[in-house]
């Protein structure tokens, strides 16, 4: 997919796919393809969605389901 996920908003759970010693993180903010993340033993991060599409930890918000 192309450009930012619309489901990713701020307080969703997410990991990086190429770090996982960086732990879950949760999205602060979402500015286009630039997604704040502050990840459990990662920090800060700011992922460029783009070229790195975060995983949903929590149930994805696509499904349906809370």
């Amino acid at each position: 997919m192309s450009g930012s996920d619309p489901f990713l908003e701020p307080g969703v759970i997410v990991r990086h796919p190429g770090c996982d010693d960086w732990g879950p993180g949760q999205v602060q903010s979402v500015a286009g393809r630039k997604v704040t993340v502050n990840f459990q033993d990662g920090g800060k991060q700011v992922i460029d969605t783009s070229i790195v599409p975060l995983t949903f930890v929590s149930d994805d918000p696509r499904s349906g389901k809370r």
